[in-house]
């Protein structure tokens, strides 16, 4: 049994057009591999399509240029297991994305997102940039290592790597640097020391700075894992924070697998 949830109760000014989409959002399929399947998927598609083009009821529905159109199919494949949280975040990352941006992983890693952020907004004349940040020398050790693998040597000068905390970005860019940009993979490193996690004072602490830093037509995306202590409550934290956002300048929404509670979720926060 597979089921999602797409919400976006963080901003009241869609919840009744998206309240009328919820039953062909929010599905139940009792073989997810099953070759029978023929409808979900289409149907997944066409319902979440016009949702995201419809214009009806409300000025401030998604928009023919919204970040998240287009990606039905990658949806889908979120749904059924194939693709995971940070695949579909990485699509919508180059929904968003110009050559040249300036963008923030406030959370290293093993270095995914960070060479996956460079990619997208490295260019031939050597702008761009990506600046990087973990409080775990492991972390920035294997995010460095990662890119000597993957990318050049004029390419990896782009990014900028910093052992601080993701709640102090700001004492790291220049002053009134514009960012397209922030991207948070909050928990605790993979196959690194569990006890060492984000928390909800230190994120929260990040998002508002990330507030004030990001563009107009910006994102600040996070995929939030669960599965550990402290989690439910960081997550508490990131919804809080959403839901508090004015709707005149966000659009807000999240990803959610209801009947596997320690599945991690996708947020997208959008600047408008």
């Amino acid at each position: 049994m597979s089921a999602l949830r797409f919400s976006t109760r963080f901003n009241p000014m869609l919840s009744n057009r998206f309240f009328i989409q919820t039953n062909s959002l929010l599905f139940s399929f009792s073989s997810p591999l099953s070759p029978s399947l023929k409808i979900p998927s289409k149907s997944f598609r066409c319902s979440f399509n016009s949702l995201l083009h419809s214009n009806g009821g409300t000025s401030r529905s998604f928009s023919n240029s919204s970040p998240i159109s287009g990606l039905e199919d990658e949806l889908v494949g979120y749904i059924f297991g194939k693709k995971k949280a940070t695949e579909v975040a990485h699509l919508v990352w180059r929904h968003v994305l110009h050559k040249g941006d300036v963008v923030i992983d406030a959370t290293c890693g093993n270095g995914h997102d960070t060479v996956a952020m460079l990619k997208m907004v490295a260019d031939e004349s050597g702008r761009g940039c990506v600046y990087g940040m973990d409080i775990q020398t492991e972390a920035l050790e294997n995010t460095s290592s990662l890119l000597d693998e993957t990318v050049t040597q004029k390419e990896k000068e782009l990014v900028k790597l910093f052992p601080i905390c993701h709640s102090r970005m700001d004492e790291v860019l220049p002053e009134n640097t514009a960012v397209r940009l922030v991207a948070f993979n909050l928990g605790y490193l993979p196959g690194g020391d569990k006890g060492i996690i984000t928390t909800s004072k230190t994120t929260l602490l990040a998002l508002e700075t990330a507030k004030k830093m990001l563009m107009s037509g910006g994102l600040i995306s996070l995929v939030v894992y669960v599965g550990h202590p402290g989690g439910r409550e960081e997550l508490e934290t990131v919804e809080g924070f959403a839901s508090g956002l004015c709707v005149d300048d966000w659009i807000c929404c999240k990803f959610q697998m209801l009947n596997r509670p320690l599945a991690p979720l996708l947020v997208f926060i959008f600047k408008r």
